[in-house]
């Protein structure tokens, strides 16, 4: 058999991790003629468009052997098994085993298993399969936490990530420091539930300590981004790292989810909305440039307009800038799929309302920036992000990969637009 690999990502940025890491070990192995579709399970909607996307992979590559994995196949893997399209199914801990992919290889039409998932819960440690470079040429990602121990009513994730674990700080500094070498300016820090870091690790430090740590063994990283955190778990070290660490970029995506203390206790988050606030305000105190991204459910079970509202006001009492809305669609198996449900007309309306509210923030935060001048990643050669993630573009090539120091003279399509 001859034919690279084909591999399709559904979901986070953790499941484009693990897809380079999946490359290369099938790569490794020998692995010829198979599609790899590597799913999400955030939302019904998610496993909906990952059953769409194998039945048009299958209709795109009818000879090639077809392989699921990810959170979907991890949750459910009987959906994808019964399949016609389906030849393999195998689970988030298995996709990082080369051992799976050597199987493949050696026997890949014959006995292979075809469901090969087997239980989560049971794993205490993550794959070590760690990607030096992914990312762009400018900016690339380290996985230093997976799972989550939490368990909100809305969300199957634990279930298809398993508990959490975390990667020893010393692995992620060599990791980043191998990445400096190789000429990346900006490393994002990324995990599940990220502010559980360190928590099964000997002496439980926290992200905190780790942001320090990388800060200061690898003193030639230009920038150290983290990626989405649950506020509630912000440790001293974190709150110092923001005060006084300007290579920590000011830009921080919040789990908020709800702005009513109702709704978040029958979510079973762990903050009530006046921590929401006192966070943020502290946080733009500390760091008066900061900007926050934010996910919020709209329309989850027993939320009313007035539990709504407070979502609504939330944009504002937070300062938030870019929100990722999430219409509430029921998960099988999860709590909150067996509370009341809110109407679905009702639940794209107040999804609209939500995003209307983004749409302005970010309007007023591109306005504020005009007239400022950044320091600005290029990630492409007519587009780079300033230090609070917001694109700026440019009317002439520029040097990717590189940092350079722009004029803002104004904002058009959701961009600022540089001077040069």
């Amino acid at each position: 058999m001859t034919g690279v690999p084909k591999f399709t990502t559904l979901g986070c940025r953790l499941n484009a991790y693990e897809t380079e890491a999946m490359k290369r070990m099938a790569e490794e192995a020998g692995v010829s003629d198979a599609v790899v579709i590597n799913t999400c399970a955030v939302t019904a909607e998610a496993v909906r468009k990952a059953r769409q996307e194998i039945r048009r992979l299958r209709r795109e590559n009818p000879d090639a052997k077809l392989i699921v994995t990810g959170c979907a196949a991890q949750t459910e893997p009987e959906t994808f098994a019964a399949m016609a399209e389906v030849d393999t199914v195998i689970g988030n801990t298995e996709k990082m085993s080369p051992e799976t992919w050597a199987g493949m290889a050696a026997d890949f039409i014959g006995d292979t298993e075809r469901v090969q998932v087997n239980d989560i819960m049971s794993v205490t440690e993550t794959a070590n399969h760690l990607i030096d470079g992914f990312g762009t040429r400018s900016r690339a990602y380290v996985q230093v936490q997976n799972g989550c121990d939490h368990r909100c009513t809305f969300c199957i994730i634990p279930y298809g990530r398993g508990n959490s674990r975390s990667v020893p700080a010393g692995v992620v500094v060599d990791q980043i420091k191998r990445l400096v070498d190789q000429g990346y300016n900006e490393v994002v820090l990324t995990g599940v539930d990220l502010t559980s870091w360190g928590a099964d690790l000997p002496a439980e430090p926290k992200l905190g300590d780790l942001v320090m740590r990388i800060l200061k063994l690898v003193p030639d990283l230009p920038r150290l981004r983290i990626s989405s955190i649950d506020s509630i778990e912000v440790d001293e070290n974190l709150m110092q790292a923001i005060a006084t660490e300007p290579r920590l970029m000011p830009h921080l995506h919040l789990s908020l989810q709800h702005g009513d203390d109702l709704i978040l206790k029958r979510m079973k988050r762990r903050h009530l909305r006046d921590d929401a606030i006192r966070f943020s305000e502290e946080a733009r105190k500390l760091r008066p440039e900061m900007t926050f991204g934010a996910d919020i459910i709209a329309g989850f079970p027993t939320e009313t307009e007035a539990h709504f509202e407070n979502s609504l006001k939330l944009v504002e009492d937070c300062a938030l800038t870019w929100l990722h809305v999430f219409p509430y669609s029921p998960r099988q198996g999860t709590p909150a799929a067996r509370m009341p449900q809110v109407n679905g007309k009702a639940i794209k309306d107040r999804a609209r309302r939500l995003r209307e509210a983004g749409d302005l923030a970010v309007e007023r935060h591109l306005s504020a920036q005009v007239g400022r001048t950044h320091q600005v990643l290029l990630e492409a050669a007519d587009m780079g992000r300033t230090e609070q993630f917001t694109e700026v573009s440019f009317a002439t090539p520029q040097p990717v990969g590189q940092i350079i120091e722009v004029a803002i003279s104004g904002h058009k399509g959701g961009q600022l637009v540089a001077c040069r």
